[in-house]
């Protein structure tokens, strides 16, 4: 297995931008109490932590516990920016139109037949009679696409945040490259799930575009950005950020993207890389040492 060690040393950050699935957290969806304690150490020490995943602000709860000075996350791949601290409060939504979702739902069913869709609304998940059962909402709405998009008047639903679109049959990444071809133009595609399920998002909105947009807002670059991911969700946050690292067990597409490679999201990989930027950040004590012998 490639470590933390046998990649690039990363530059003195200013962020770090962490994937959840896959990445921070274990298989059984825990924080190891060593990514804990390095996610603190990192806030000590002046460095940005964001959460920057596919899932809805409202499954947050997995690190809910674990956030310090930060709390903002980058939510449902970039179309949402939540504050954690305000229970997940969205302070940021970047919708997916509601046209050009019913226009991905008729070419994707044209191009490949039996695909069944749900719609991820700021206000919660609804899903047609035929998606699976992957995360059950007891409160959603079970309904053909079209009546889950239609509006009484423009405006007056709820923004939608990204459509889901699964197949029973097709390998996940041939179902990614058929709904590209399809409707690639239309909207962004991408996928994070072992399944054939994609998440469509409005077009230009992903993770990298907000995490740039966040950024760009406290005056941080590319350059000064860490980010950890395993997923194709991932490739292009991890192909905009000064260094990046994809998991051990990553995709091989996340893989390609990352300028490093670290340890399996269940052997610590990313507390393994925080650590290493932090023992090789130039302390205080040095920083006042070489300006006095400057002098």
């Amino acid at each position: 297995m490639t470590s933390a060690t046998d990649s690039p040393s990363p530059a003195v950050p200013r962020l770090i931008a962490t994937d959840l699935d896959g990445t921070l957290l274990r298989d059984d969806k825990t924080v190891s109490e060593r990514t804990v304690a390095a996610l603190a150490a990192a806030e000590e020490a002046g460095i940005e932590v964001f959460f920057v995943t596919g899932r809805p602000a409202r499954w947050m709860d997995v690190v809910s516990d674990h956030v310090h000075g930060h709390g903002l996350a980058i939510c449902a791949n970039g179309a949402a920016v939540a504050d954690l601290h305000a229970n997940g409060k969205l302070i940021e939504v970047r919708p997916l139109a509601r046209d050009i979702a019913l226009d991905v739902v008729r070419t994707l069913r044209a191009a490949a037949p039996g695909t069944s869709f749900a719609v991820e609304l700021t206000t919660g998940i609804h899903y047609e009679p035929a998606y699976p059962p992957l995360h059950r909402d007891p409160g959603a709405t079970v309904a053909v696409a079209e009546k889950l998009l239609h509006e009484e008047s423009p405006g007056s639903g709820a923004p939608v945040l990204k459509l889901l679109a699964h197949h029973a049959e097709l390998a996940p990444d041939d179902f990614l490259a058929l709904a590209l071809t399809a409707a690639g133009d239309r909207a962004c595609f991408t996928r994070s799930s072992p399944t054939a399920l994609l998440e469509i998002s409005g077009p230009g909105v992903s993770k990298a575009s907000t995490l740039a947009r966040c950024c760009a807002e406290r005056g941080i670059s590319p350059s000064e950005v860490v980010a950890f991911g395993d997923m194709p969700n991932d490739v292009e946050m991890l192909r905009w950020a000064g260094t990046s690292y994809a998991m051990d067990n990553a995709h091989p597409a996340a893989l390609a993207a990352a300028s490093g490679r670290t340890a399996s999201n269940n052997d610590d990989g990313v507390a393994r890389v925080i650590e290493r930027i932090l023992a090789e950040r130039p302390s205080a004590d040095s920083d006042a040492t070489d300006a006095a012998s400057t002098r």
